[in-house]
């Protein structure tokens, strides 16, 4: 049940603000109350509810002041993780680091969204594992949570020719960001960080300011 929920609400089949019935989770996985409520409680400690006096549990909302504080915080976040795995990671970690962006890759290639989105969310977060601080990770995951959310919304069409060469920017970033942890070297980091964000920015600008309609047409 955990994990099938989690799924619904970064795949957006959840939307963000929708509430959560927990008779209807009850009768659809075949548990008594106290175990649902329990793996509520759970997702709320993990950013993926929102729980309210009165009201039950909803989706973690998705508005103007969240996305505004997404983009001002996962970048913060993220070159600290990268900055930390620099400095720890193993060879083992780089091997992991590897393997999850080698399906990365493959889900681009296979237009798969879903897997491109899983894999992009799990190839930051091992690097937050890599980082091995433990106050770094509720926020990275809670960050996580709404990355992959983004990337269901505005990436929706892989074929399109400015998503293709987002992803194939993208891919290469991720091979850039394996390169300075593997070297331990931290010094290209926040860089690397900021042009990585920025592909994300640009699309969400895309999208919510589309190319305008045709000057000639009349109103």
């Amino acid at each position: 049940m955990l994990m099938t929920l989690k799924r619904r609400i970064i795949s957006m089949e959840l939307e963000p603000g929708s509430s959560i019935d927990e008779m209807t989770l009850c009768e659809e996985f075949g548990l008594s109350r106290s175990p649902v409520r329990e793996l509520i409680r759970q997702l709320a400690a993990e950013g993926y509810l929102e729980l309210e006096a009165n009201r039950g549990a909803r989706v973690s909302s998705m508005s103007y002041n969240s996305l505004h504080n997404f983009f001002l915080v996962s970048p913060l976040i993220y070159t600290a993780t990268t900055e930390l795995a620099t400095q720890n990671a193993t060879a083992a970690d780089i091997q992991r680091l590897k393997d999850i962006q080698q399906q990365f890759k493959e889900a681009i290639a296979n237009e798969n969204i879903e897997a491109r989105v899983y894999f992009n969310n799990e190839f930051h977060y091992e690097i937050g594992r890599i980082a091995r601080n433990p106050y770094l990770m509720p926020t990275l995951q809670r960050i996580l949570i709404d990355h992959a959310r983004l990337g269901h919304i505005f990436y929706q069409k892989p074929s399109q020719p400015s998503i293709k060469k987002d992803l194939e920017k993208a891919v290469e970033q991720h091979d850039d960001i394996i390169d300075a942890i593997e070297n331990h070297d931290a010094s290209q980091v926040a860089d690397l960080i900021k042009a990585h964000m920025d592909l994300s920015r640009q699309r969400i600008t895309d999208y919510v300011v589309p190319t305008a309609l045709n000057s000639s047409i009349d109103f």
